[in-house]
């Protein structure tokens, strides 16, 4: 035995304890589990159940979306916190009393222990309700940062974006319109002088035409001889 034996200094080091992450969902369903498994075993009065149930049901609508918050963030922490803590120590602390003392003796402004834990059981159901509303806000807004990149990427979506998929694009250009020297001329269209009657008014006796060109000038008369 050496000198370091007597003073303890040949003993092996203590091994430092490993510090535990945070409760897993699993682990904070498990204790939603077990609170409720411990009110209904314990037979709390309904308003009681009704009211934890409400809690534990919000939590556990959270849960799934806890990570969008942060375990570190306070929202992450309330939600950890009801379902290990805040929700455990209240239910023990009134399964522990007399139920009949519990239920009819006025502990602290007028209330009995069964209707404290009412209003804390309330309380604890409007801040989660506040917390889940947080983490849908959270998903919201993924949501409307998601459509502003769209939106700057390819644009608006009334006019379609780049792309050209807007609802000008699957209009048709309409037909060019026809020219001037497409449509029927009036000229066409046959005339009084085509007909019969304007023929033969034209016609001389002999049937040849008096309007082909200007009239010969008449033969002046002879004068007499000297």
């Amino acid at each position: 035995m050496g000198i370091r034996s007597w003073f303890g200094l040949d003993r092996p080091e203590a091994a430092e304890p490993v510090r535990s992450g945070p409760p897993t969902t699993e682990q904070l369903v498990d204790a939603l589990d077990a609170i409720e498994l411990q009110a209904r075993e314990g037979k709390v009065p309904g308003v009681v159940l009704s009211r934890l149930l409400r809690v534990t049901g919000i939590v556990r609508q959270t849960l799934p979306r806890l990570s969008n918050l942060g375990l570190g963030s306070a929202q992450g922490y309330s939600v950890m916190a009801t379902a290990t803590d805040y929700l455990p120590v209240a239910i023990g602390n009134y399964l522990r009393l007399p139920r009949d003392w519990a239920d009819t003796r006025p502990i602290a402004a007028g209330k009995s222990s069964v209707m404290l834990l009412v209003d804390q059981l309330d309380l604890l159901g409007t801040t989660m309700d506040k917390v889940y509303d947080a983490v849908c806000r959270a998903d919201a807004e993924a949501i409307i940062v998601h459509g502003a990149f769209l939106e700057q990427k390819f644009g608006q979506a009334s006019s379609g974006g780049t792309l050209g998929l807007g609802p000008d694009a699957a209009q048709v250009a309409p037909p060019p319109e026809p020219s001037a020297s497409s449509e029927p001329s009036a000229s066409s269209e046959p005339s009084a002088s085509s007909s019969p009657s304007g023929l033969s008014g034209r016609l001389g006796p002999t049937g040849a035409s008096t309007a082909s060109g200007p009239s010969a000038p008449s033969p002046r008369p002879l004068a007499p001889p000297e």
